[in-house]
C-alpha cells in the first residue's frame, strides 16, 4: 500500500455547486520526492470569493485552469505510475479533501483509484497519543502555505513523525 497525502483548495463548501480548484498530492516514504500538483477549471457560475481567496487565485485565473478530466486521468495515472499496491488517501481535513476528489473521479472518470475510503491523520495521531482531542499541527515541517503541494508535503511529514518518532505502525511503501 502507498499512503497519498493529498490537500485541495476549494471556491466554495461542496462540489458540484462549487469547484476544486487546485491540489497537490505526495507520496508518503522517507524521501517525499513524488508529488503532483493539478489546476481545475471551474465546473459551475457559483463560487464563494472568501473561499477562493484562501487558493491565492482570482477568478479570472481559475477560467484560465485545466479541463477538470484531463486533470483527474494524469492524477490517476500519476497514482498507478508512483504508487506501490492499493493507494490509500490520507488528509488534513479528509471530510473537506476526499469529498472534492472522491466527487471529481466519480464525476469525470466514473471511478476513483482510491475506492470508497481515506484516512485522517489527526485521527491516527489523537489514537496514538489517546487523547480525541490532541492537536498535531505542530509535528509538521513545511509551512502550511494553502498551496496545496506545500500543505500536502507538510501532512506527510508528520505522519512520517508518527512512524518514526512514535511508532506508528504503517507500512509506507
Amino acid at each position: 500500500m502507498s499512503y497519498i497525502a493529498v490537500d485541495i483548495e476549494a471556491d466554495g463548501p461542496i462540489p458540484g455547486d462549487y469547484s476544486m480548484i487546485c491540489f497537490g498530492a505526495v507520496i508518503v516514504n522517507e524521501s517525499l520526492d513524488k508529488s503532483f500538483y493539478g489546476k481545475l477549471k471551474p465546473i459551475s457560475e457559483s463560487y464563494d470569493p472568501k473561499a477562493l481567496a484562501i487558493s491565492g487565485f482570482s477568478r479570472e485565473e481559475t477560467i484560465e485552469f485545466d479541463n477538470p478530466l484531463d486533470v483527474m486521468l494524469q492524477f490517476e495515472t500519476w497514482i498507478k505510475e508512483n504508487s506501490i499496491g492499493r493507494p490509500i488517501f490520507v488528509s488534513d481535513n479528509n471530510g473537506f479533501d476526499w469529498m472534492f476528489v472522491c466527487w471529481y473521479f466519480q464525476h469525470f472518470l466514473k471511478r476513483n483509484p482510491f475506492g470508497y475510503s481515506s484516512r485522517r491523520i489527526a485521527d491516527l495521531y489523537c489514537g496514538l497519543v489517546k487523547d480525541a482531542s490532541a492537536q498535531w499541527k505542530h509535528i509538521r515541517k513545511t509551512t502550511h502555505t494553502h498551496h496545496p503541494v506545500d500543505d500536502a508535503k507538510g501532512n506527510a511529514e508528520a505522519l512520517l513523525y508518527m512512524k518514526n518518532e512514535m511508532n506508528l505502525k504503517i507500512d509506507l511503501r
